[in-house]
């Protein structure tokens, strides 16, 4: 777990209260079960200043409290936990193929999932169906309010306007997805939040990962269709001025080479996305097949561990092209860490000597100290619990000035 830093504000007007809210809420979330004189002395605020703002969040049913019964001491301690059950949300991944839905509760734990074929070219109607998708969810699991809605999309997504401003895979420019899910009231509770998935997931590896590694400044790279990237830098997701940070996917490391779908020549995720993969493999067989060859990365991965020495073959190539645009983050963005997600980690200990032995070459410039390159640590499929974290985040940096 990355215990985050956590900035205290001091003061006694209502904006510096309800910062101070939020990071106390924070502080319990990551080191529960923790009581009232801790929080104290962790974060400099005087012990009445903790105990009025700890009375709000039980009243919010936000935490609870439970003694701890020790006979070793006289006065047993009473420690603050996160309420579970109470504040679930909606969460939604849209790729280019499976578009995937759950209801999480605020610790990130999934309470009920599912998924359907994405239909990216009636946009506005998919949207609604995924609404509706999430509503059956709720009704299955006998959830009655949902308190909000995350949604992650492969593409540049303007998160303040609710709007997809480019998503080549699915086809999409310029999608006012918020209107469609606001408007008629969608029901799905009072929170609506959008995002880059490639940037969800690595809220969620920062949230919920169990890598005990330094997590202040790291890529997240999501490998799929195409390649995304999210980036901390100082514990904060980097945005960029037109939230369009973290697309080294689409940086030429081929002066003109294959077509991308982004109409480039030469962009890395030509080479070393799932897509790229599998029409590597495509290639490498087609001379000794007399049919159409239906196959996707899963297959390959899979004939990989039994042995199959092609598609060895092929993913140790795509190790190395990963390891080419993983030397260009090094250089450009320095992290303490780079963790990886997506199918590809299924067979890790096939494509990391690879990813390796390239860096060796094109990124450390004589520095023997390696960068490290982890897969996500994370039981869930990234992309869709950041989806979900987008939401809970909502929840516990709420700094709306309360009455």
């Amino acid at each position: 777990m990355n215990h985050n830093k956590f900035n205290i504000i001091g003061g006694n007007s209502k904006v510096l209260r309800n910062v101070n809210r939020g990071v106390i809420l924070n502080i319990i979330r990551v080191m529960q079960p923790i009581s009232r004189i801790q929080i104290a002395k962790m974060t400099g605020l005087n012990k009445s200043t903790v105990s009025s703002i700890v009375s709000d969040l039980l009243v919010e049913d936000l935490i609870y409290e439970k003694v701890n019964e020790d006979l070793n001491v006289g006065r047993n301690p009473i420690n603050l936990s996160i309420k579970l059950r109470k504040h679930i949300v909606g969460a939604i991944n849209i790729d280019s193929s499976i578009t995937r839905f759950a209801i999480a509760d605020i610790d990130g734990s999934f309470i009920g999932s599912g998924q359907i074929n994405t239909e990216a070219f009636k946009n506005e109607e998919f949207i609604k169906i995924c609404i509706d998708e999430i509503k059956k969810l709720c009704l299955v699991h006998n959830i009655e309010n949902l308190e909000g809605l995350g949604i992650s999309i492969a593409g540049i997504v303007n998160p303040k306007n609710l709007v997809v401003d480019y998503a080549p895979n699915l086809g999409w420019e310029d999608f006012k997805i918020g209107e469609i899910v606001v408007y008629p009231k969608h029901g799905v509770g009072k929170i609506l939040t959008i995002g880059n998935d490639a940037k969800a997931s690595a809220l969620a590896e920062s949230w919920f990962g169990s890598h005990n590694v330094n997590l202040s400044n790291f890529v997240f790279l999501t490998i799929g269709p195409g390649i995304g990237a999210g980036i901390f830098v100082d514990n904060k997701i980097l945005n960029g001025e037109f939230q369009a940070s973290g697309e080294f996917g689409h940086i030429t490391v081929f002066e003109g080479g294959e077509l991308c779908t982004c109409g480039n020549h030469g962009c890395w995720e030509a080479y070393a996305s799932d897509r790229a993969t599998v029409k590597r493999y495509i290639a490498k067989v087609r001379g000794d097949l007399k049919q159409p060859i239906d196959i996707m990365v899963q297959d390959i991965i899979d004939l990989a561990k039994s042995g199959d020495e092609t598609a060895i073959e092929v993913l140790k190539r795509t190790g190395y092209y990963l390891g080419l645009g993983i030397s260009a983050i090094i250089k450009s963005i320095d992290p303490h860490a780079i963790i990886v997600g997506g199918r590809i980690i299924q067979v890790w200990d096939l494509i990391i000597p690879e990813i390796y032995h390239t860096l060796e070459k094109n990124a450390f410039f004589g520095n023997k100290k390696k960068i490290q390159i982890l897969p996500t640590s994370l039981k869930v499929r990234p992309r869709l619990l950041g989806a979900a974290v987008l939401a809970i985040k909502e929840i516990f940096d709420d700094y709306k000035i309360m009455a």
